[in-house]
């Protein structure tokens, strides 16, 4: 007894089943950093690997995104963007609206993706999912780089652009972005293991949402237009992220410290909800894979 007790003692690892669906074990995950990392460099090395222009790819879509909105929405409707330029109004808020979407769009196929790597070997599931978050801030870094560029050369041009003293707040909202795009996109996944159909939703989904979160017009533009219509940006957490990315990036608009504290708690509730499914989930999904 004295000899298997010692046994027992010189285990590294402990897997036991999890009785708190919102079990989130900090230690385990830090135990599994290395396999973290591992998954990161996998994330951003070999999605581009075979392509010919590689990381530029990074680069190029909201580029020409932006000259796209900048095209239909500023030039032929007519929206006007105060004293900023247009494309960098435009660049501002698909940069930060691309992060959200990377987010979601990797870690909604979380379990259907990595089915082959969850059957044969154990490690915290949850690791896959915020190793799509932790590398898409890579991302992000490159395509604000590029905001970063165009921003000195509208400034050094003479456009008349300030940034907010509270730009040092900006990295807050990137991370409340990253945090709702991790909780709705470990529902989503949860839920694709059962209704394979609801993946075809995602995409369209997504498009529909981006022109409800004021990705290329003011939020206050939307409430004058069409007030019929305005309470559909107003209750979308992403719209207050956004504009407020804005505000403190270019002085324009405004912020809202009730629409921020409304986004916050519908953030912390995402998260959340999508853990206790996904947490229920990662028990029996191979069944249904």
């Amino acid at each position: 007894m004295k000899q298997t007790e010692g046994l027992e003692e010189d285990w590294l690892f402990e897997i036991k089943p999890k009785n708190d669906f919102f079990s989130l074990n900090f230690k385990e995950v830090w135990q599994y950093r290395d396999l973290l990392l591992l998954f990161v460099k996998r994330d951003v090395v070999t999605v581009y690997k075979q392509t010919v222009l590689g990381p530029l790819w990074y680069l190029i879509q909201p580029l020409f995104t932006s000259i796209t909105f900048t095209i239909i929405f500023n030039t032929v409707a007519g929206i006007e963007t105060g004293t900023v330029p247009p494309f960098l109004f435009n660049l501002a808020g698909i940069t930060v609206w691309n992060y959200f979407t990377a987010c979601l769009n990797g870690t909604s196929d979380t379990f259907k993706a990595n089915a082959s790597i969850f059957g044969k070997v154990y490690f915290p599931r949850i690791i896959t999912p915020l190793s799509v978050v932790i590398s898409n801030l890579i991302k992000f870094g490159i395509q604000f780089m590029i905001f970063i560029f165009f921003y000195l050369f509208y400034y050094l041009k003479g456009s008349s652009l300030t940034l907010n003293s509270l730009v040092l707040f900006f990295p807050l909202l990137i991370a409340i972005m990253g945090i709702l795009g991790l909780g709705l996109g470990m529902l989503i996944s949860s839920m694709v293991t059962k209704y394979r159909d609801f993946s075809y939703l995602i995409g369209f989904g997504i498009q529909l949402l981006m022109y409800l979160s004021a990705v290329m017009y003011p939020m206050e533009l939307i409430k004058k237009k069409l007030p019929k219509f305005g309470w559909l940006v107003e209750y979308n957490p992403l719209a207050y992220i956004i504009e407020t990315s804005r505000y403190l990036l270019l002085n324009v608009g405004e912020i809202s410290v009730l629409g921020l504290s409304y986004t916050l708690l519908v953030t912390v509730a995402v998260f959340f909800i999508g853990l206790l499914v996904f947490n229920k989930t990662e028990k029996s999904f191979i069944d249904t894979v």
